[in-house]
């Protein structure tokens, strides 16, 4: 019993990382209806992120040391925050009804950030920092002094292809230079490890139950979040607006409200809750370049069986997915059911992780053949119909 209750806190865990990272999904796909494949990777920023912190404080020693994962939780919002604002002004804004191509796009975009994180050295940071600086500074002047209008397409082609070689030359040179500070990678493609500070090792023993303080913290940082962003949607001007372009983006603009402004800030919501969850993720284990790559399906199945833009059902849906899946992973469901033979070689086959996301997937496929709006479906006019 001890370690099946062991077992179901170990899963609430999971499960809270897995609402966080829903949460930020749920809130851009039910506003923009753009599939961001890319969601993943900005977790995995929120975790390098603090990986860093980590590594800078770590000379400051104890007591600063110990408080490094309250700097990196804000840190990490902000560093995934950026991330998605980028991405929407650069990609997602040129995309809107089109799926297909964001879903795609984002699919590159997140290709790209994985081979950034495994790549990326002091040489690369110049060479795109210095491509950056060509293009927009070039296009800055050329605003100030030329009619930009006419010569926009143009002009942006070649200060592109021209920041583009420079910065490859560059890039080429200083490859050249015999550094190992210049071109070695700072993390390569192998996973990092973040200790836990010291008053979140250990854990609270009831019974024969453990109860370990990360997990709890885990679970504490999903309520906060949920709690926040609860309030945010509900209780702030900004929040009112975006529930009034989530239910009509046309009559939303003509009353006044700047659609385009809304959207941006959503998308850096969403992917700064991403980043958090990141931040959580490095408590339960290493951290490595594919970490988006093991939540961004099952944080689109919570969206997806907890009802698009439902808050209540992500919750439900991210707890249960979560659980569900560690229980039949680690073999608790086995170790419940031993006894019947059949339900016992039945468990026993779907024992690893990977089998268990199969069964929980067949589940969800069967759940949508029932109720394909979700547990929690929108209401309307539109929706009725």
């Amino acid at each position: 019993m001890s370690q099946i209750l062991n077992a179901l806190f170990n899963g609430l865990s999971v499960g809270s990382v897995l609402l966080i990272v829903a949460l930020g999904l749920a809130i851009v796909f039910g506003l923009m209806g753009a599939i961001n494949l890319a969601h993943g990777e900005l977790m995995m920023l929120g975790a390098y992120t603090t990986f860093l912190v980590q590594n800078a404080m770590k000379p400051l020693g104890s007591p600063l040391f110990d408080i490094y994962i309250l700097v990196a939780l804000p840190l990490a919002f902000i560093v995934a925050a950026i991330a998605g604002l980028i991405l929407e002004k650069g990609v997602i804004r040129h995309l809107y009804g089109r799926p297909l191509e964001t879903l795609l796009a984002t699919w590159g975009v997140s290709l790209i950030l994985i081979q950034t994180v495994r790549s990326i050295s002091w040489t690369l940071t110049i060479a795109v920092g210095l491509m950056c600086l060509l293009y927009f500074g070039g296009k800055f002047i050329v605003q100030k002094f030329a009619d930009w209008e006419r010569i926009a397409r143009w002009a942006n082609a070649t200060l592109l292809a021209l920041s583009i070689a420079i910065a490859t030359v560059t890039g080429i040179l200083l490859s050249k230079i015999d550094s190992d500070g210049l071109n070695r990678a700072w993390f390569s493609a192998r996973n990092v490890d973040v200790t836990a500070p010291a008053w979140l090792r250990g854990g609270i023993l009831i019974g024969a139950v453990q109860l370990p303080y990360a997990r709890l913290f885990i679970i504490a940082l999903t309520i906060i979040c949920t709690i926040g962003v609860y309030w945010f949607l509900n209780k702030s001007l900004w929040g009112l607006r975006i529930r009034s372009v989530t239910q009509n983006r046309e009559m939303s603009a003509c009353l006044g409200i700047p659609t385009e402004r809304v959207d941006a800030l959503t998308f850096a919501l969403g992917s700064g809750l991403a980043g958090i969850a990141g931040c959580a993720v490095t408590l339960l284990g290493s951290v490595g370049p594919n970490l988006g790559s093991s939540y961004i399906v099952d944080a689109f199945m919570v969206v997806v069986v907890g009802g698009v833009g439902k808050l209540v059902g992500s919750i439900v849906a991210a707890l249960v997915i979560g659980s569900f899946s560690y229980l039949i992973g680690s073999g608790t469901f086995l170790m419940m059911f031993g006894d019947v033979p059949a339900l016992a070689s039945f468990f026993e086959f779907f024992a690893t992780t990977s089998m268990a996301k199969v069964m929980v997937f067949a589940a969800i496929v069967a759940f949508l053949q029932v109720k394909p709006a979700g547990m929690f479906p929108q209401k309307g006019r539109t929706i009725d119909a």
